[in-house]
């Protein structure tokens, strides 16, 4: 465990000096609210070292480094928008094990799936769920976290051999790039649908009005109780509250049990704010309009090509293209094309 900038400057150099960097990280989303960057693994040759953020050394060498060299992750998503977040880091390029897994058609290309098919070693699927934020880790749960990149290189091996061999490895450059350039953009979530949580689609408009307020309620309390927010109230509770608030029923009555009085006379000035709401929210529209009938005649067709290439080619179809996006290309073949990388382009092009 690097915790001390004596200890990082010490191994600066070797980093610098790496042919190859494995790059994996783990946060505490399960424990704090808002969740934060608690371990940095990094594997090089015959090295694995964990980097401690929550220990204040400067990291800044590192991630200089760490721009410098192509890096490899295991599904890179989280992990760079971690990154970029509370580091402010963007990688220049990366080489992704759970992408080229699932261009070559791996339908289990989870890390313990394809350390086990590809090199024969069992791992550990635990402690997945452990506080990374604790100090000291225990043995285990530093043995869990080496062990996410400790095989990432000779994985990444095995997996860019096929893909070269199956004339896709430029497919697997591209959407690693088009991967780092979404996770560097920082999106602010929607004030109008960030409060919406599962069945809230069922509620009336003073219904939607008290469950936003027991929404803007739970963030307050879980920022302050640095808690997750389905603990402190889950969803369906928040969604069974605002039904009957709105149906006038005892609020006591639809509490869970474990609320302490505090929190019951919270939730309650939350839905009395909501029943008092004079501009209560509407329900979601969908966007767009109903498809004429050619544009789902070429959605038809968008989406059998799709399919019959996705067959051939053995791979999860959604990764030529989503639906939505099929749907967009049969209102409009060329504007939408901007969203294809040029092997999904190409692959949907007519023959």
């Amino acid at each position: 465990m690097i915790d001390t900038d004596e200890k990082l400057a010490a191994f600066l150099p070797r980093l610098g000096a790496a042919t190859w960097i494995a790059l994996d990280t783990e946060a505490d989303s399960l424990h704090a609210y808002p969740e934060k960057l608690c371990l940095i693994q990094i594997s090089l040759e015959e090295t694995d070292v964990l980097l401690d953020p929550l220990s204040g050394i400067q990291l800044g060498a590192v991630f200089e480094i760490l721009s410098q060299h192509e890096l490899i992750l295991h599904g890179a998503d989280y992990d760079l928008r971690l990154l970029r977040r509370d580091c402010g880091f963007v990688p220049t390029t990366i080489f992704d094990t759970m992408l080229a897994s699932r261009l070559l058609g791996c339908r289990q290309f989870g890390l313990v799936n394809l350390v086990a098919k590809y090199l024969g070693v069992t791992l550990e699927k635990g402690p997945q769920k452990a506080n990374w934020a604790r100090r000291p880790l225990t043995e285990r749960m530093e043995a869990y976290a080496r062990n996410d990149t400790h095989y990432l290189k000779p994985l990444a091996n095995f997996l860019a051999a096929e893909l070269k061999a199956k004339g896709r490895l430029g497919w697997h450059q591209q959407s690693c790039a088009q991967l780092i350039a979404d996770c560097a953009v920082l999106r602010a979530p929607d004030p109008e649908t960030v409060w919406r949580v599962k069945g809230s689609h069922h509620l009336p408009p003073q219904g939607l009005a008290v469950l936003r307020e027991i929404w803007r309620w739970r963030e307050e309390e879980a920022l302050t109780a640095n808690k997750p927010p389905y603990f402190i109230l889950p969803p369906q509770a928040m969604v069974t509250i605002a039904t009957g608030a709105v149906a006038g029923r005892d609020l006591t009555q639809l509490f869970p049990h474990y609320l302490t009085p505090r929190r019951r006379k919270g939730i309650a000035r939350a839905v009395a704010a909501g029943l008092t709401e004079k501009h209560s929210p509407g329900p979601l529209r969908r966007k767009g309009r109903r498809l004429a009938e050619a544009e789902k005649r070429r959605l038809h067709d968008l989406e059998r090509r799709r399919n019959r290439r996705a067959d051939e080619l053995g791979i999860d179809p959604t990764l030529i293209a989503s639906r939505a996006l099929l749907v967009a290309l049969a209102v409009d073949w060329q504007e939408p094309q901007a969203e294809l990388l040029p092997w999904q382009r190409e692959l949907l092009d007519p023959i």
